[in-house]
């Protein structure tokens, strides 16, 4: 299939979408789909406090949790993109539901090391590389299936988005009451049984076939995974719209969203206590629950164009914070800001689902979130000695400029601000 098949099979389907409604988008098999990825938001948003209560209850310091987060994320972001091949090569369905039972096994195994008080932090490490590993072969397959479950893409990433900002805020509330009332350990189970509930949804989902002549190349050996490997690289080359805006995210990682994480929560804590860091937490996930909504209800003609002027609304984060502003002020930017980012959230994945073949889509999706991704632990690592050298309130200023510079590169590239929606009708 070539891109303008492609798009053509999405335009018409996105016609049929916005005459079915919400039908578009709501069907059995979305329906498991999104409660999957909605369990599984809800156990991810538990295991920091899980390792942090854990491994500090058995001796551990701060940097022990940190090496066990890290663990994870190395994992994903060295191997997703070639998770992405392999999800162009087999079954999407097949590989996510092996990943969630990996996952279902070692947190499993964690809540055994946790309950029987033998905790050792290598093995903790070994336990969260093995998840990273899983969560790189799973992840590529979340933005393909999306397109062959609804109709109305826009609408159920919008949905999506919305599920998983919930989760996001009641994820570590839930996992702080089963700390408080049982133990670390339960909340490795509860985080175990998510992967459980994941894995069956998807194995009772239903998805459809590709279009017909989408079908990834099937040659076996090295020498065909590179080949595959390769033509990600050049689609996602080619596509100007798609490398810029990676190319300007990871400023952005650099410089706004990875200081302004950690900075952000030792400046209100140390200031105000963790009661306000928790309020301001909380009004940035209620911020994105908003954006989300937005997304399912505005449809711009030029969706990276309304996604970018969104992004200006993350400057009144760090700003409020960098500028010792009070708990109210900080609050309320938190919560303008996780509009924004959820807003472009949902207009980026869209756009990245209906422009790119489905036969790519995949590997351009891993590139996707590698990009995306990389530059986030360089911003949380410079954090530090920038605050020490500059001040964190200055570091944050600097950050909330930044982010206003990034959303100013984004539209001033062309291919990103003047890029129509894959079903926009012809004028």
């Amino acid at each position: 299939m070539t891109g303008t098949d492609a798009r053509h099979d999405i335009t018409t389907r996105g016609a049929r979408g916005s005459e079915a409604g919400g039908r578009a988008v709501w069907s059995r098999d979305f329906a498991l789909f999104f409660v999957a990825r909605a369990v599984a938001r809800l156990g991810d948003t538990m295991l920091p406090v899980a390792l942090a209560a854990g491994l500090l209850e058995h001796g551990y310091g701060a940097g022990a949790v940190g090496l066990a987060m890290a663990s994870t994320a190395a994992a994903f972001a060295g191997l997703v993109v070639f998770g992405g091949v392999i999800a162009d090569r087999f079954s999407t369905r097949r590989l996510m539901i092996g990943a969630d039972l990996v996952r279902l096994g070692t947190q499993s195994l964690a809540a055994g090391l946790f309950f029987a008080g033998h905790v050792v932090l290598w093995q903790i490490c070994v336990i969260g590389f093995v998840n990273g590993v899983a969560g790189a072969v799973f992840q590529p397959g979340v933005a393909s299936t999306v397109p062959r479950l609804a109709a109305d893409i826009q609408g159920a990433n919008g949905a999506i988005r919305i599920a998983e900002s919930a989760a996001q805020l009641a994820g570590p509330a839930v996992a702080g009451l089963l700390v408080g009332f049982a133990s670390p350990g339960s909340v490795f189970a509860a985080h175990a049984a998510t992967y459980a509930t994941s894995a069956l949804c998807l194995l009772l989902l239903r998805l459809p076939p590709l279009p017909e002549g989408a079908r990834a190349a099937t040659g076996r050996g090295m020498r065909a995974f590179r080949a595959d490997l390769v033509q990600g690289w050049r689609e996602f080359r080619s596509r100007t719209w798609l490398w810029s805006v990676i190319a300007v995210w990871c400023l952005y990682m650099i410089a706004a969203w990875g200081p302004t994480v950690p900075l952000v929560a030792t400046e209100v804590v140390q200031q105000h206590g963790p009661r306000a860091y928790g309020l301001v937490n909380s009004a940035l996930g209620a911020g994105t629950v908003v954006g989300g909504l937005l997304a399912l209800r505005l449809r711009p003609r030029r969706m990276l164009r309304a996604g970018a002027l969104s992004l200006f609304a993350f400057f009144g984060f760090p700003a409020a914070v960098g500028a010792g502003l009070g708990v109210a002020a900080m609050a309320a930017g938190a919560a303008v800001a996780g509009a924004g980012m959820s807003f472009w959230g949902v207009m980026w994945a869209t756009s990245v689902q209906t422009q790119v073949p489905p036969d790519v889509l995949n590997r351009i999706h891993a590139y996707d979130v590698a990009g995306s991704l990389a530059m986030m632990p360089v911003g949380q690592a410079l954090a530090g000695p920038a605050a020490d050298a500059l001040g964190a309130g200055h570091v944050l200023l600097i950050a909330a400029a930044t982010s206003v510079a990034v959303a100013v590169a984004l539209l001033a590239v062309p291919a990103i601000r003047d890029l129509v929606r894959a079903d926009a009708p012809a004028q």
